[in-house]
């Protein structure tokens, strides 16, 4: 809890992955890999309650070494490659409502990125809560080498810019863009019961650095991901 507001966090993780089977549960480091995500929202000084929402009886039983029930798993109808991110989290706020759990804030911890740290969380929580006029904030990290103005195409057979006017080409010249990382998303739950998404015109950015900003999508990721967590002490934060 952070003043006094109630924190549900909703820890995502389907059984079917295409790019990277069974991803959710395989070792990183001799962690399963919803673990990470686990021990980061249950070390929070603000999360309330942790909800995995799965469709696989596996995953949930992993879930439930780290210290975290799951006393059911996610309807069919919200577990397939169609299903939005919405209907899944609107459900559970509901399903919580129903037995009598009001929550105020929502926030979503994907799996796919266990690069986050503890303090990403209450960070992100504490400036969200500190500015009454945002109602929600989510992870970004700046764009670099694949920058617009950096990109090409193929056009008969020859590069050319992607962008016609597309004359850049020091990085400190560049305009700022940022894209969507997945480390953190969270919101005000009426407004994203009003508008069903975390992004809108009163989003904040968390921003991230580019180290932190990797997903597990496929073995590349993981083998990205899994270098880093086993030398970041080595290089980072000195």
């Amino acid at each position: 809890m952070y003043n006094n507001k109630k924190i549900l966090a909703i820890i995502p993780a389907r059984g079917g992955s295409k790019g990277l089977p069974g991803k959710n549960i395989k070792p990183l480091l001799g962690k399963p890999l919803i673990g990470w995500t686990i021990e980061q929202a249950k070390a929070s000084k603000y999360i309330t309650e942790i909800f995995i929402s799965t469709d696989c009886r596996e995953i949930a039983d992993v879930a439930e070494t780290f210290g975290v029930s799951v006393p059911e798993l996610r309807p069919a109808e919200l577990a397939h490659d169609t299903a939005t991110s919405a209907s899944f989290v609107i459900y559970t706020i509901e399903k919580l409502r129903k037995e009598g759990k009001v929550f105020d804030y929502i926030i979503l911890l994907e799996p796919t990125s266990p690069l986050r740290e503890v303090k990403d969380i209450d960070k992100s929580i504490e400036i969200l809560l500190s500015m009454p006029e945002a109602e929600s904030i989510v992870g970004v990290c700046k764009v670099e080498s694949c920058h617009p103005e950096f990109l090409a195409e193929v056009d008969n057979n020859f590069l050319k810019p992607y962008k016609e006017t597309a004359n850049v080409v020091r990085r400190q010249d560049l305009n700022q863009l940022y894209y969507f990382e997945g480390t953190i998303y969270i919101s005000k739950i009426e407004t994203y019961l009003d508008k069903k998404t975390f992004y809108h015109d009163k989003t904040l950015p968390y921003i991230v650095p580019k180290w932190k900003a990797f997903e597990v999508d496929d073995s590349d990721d993981w083998f990205i991901i899994e270098s880093i967590l086993e030398h970041k002490h080595k290089y980072i934060n000195k």
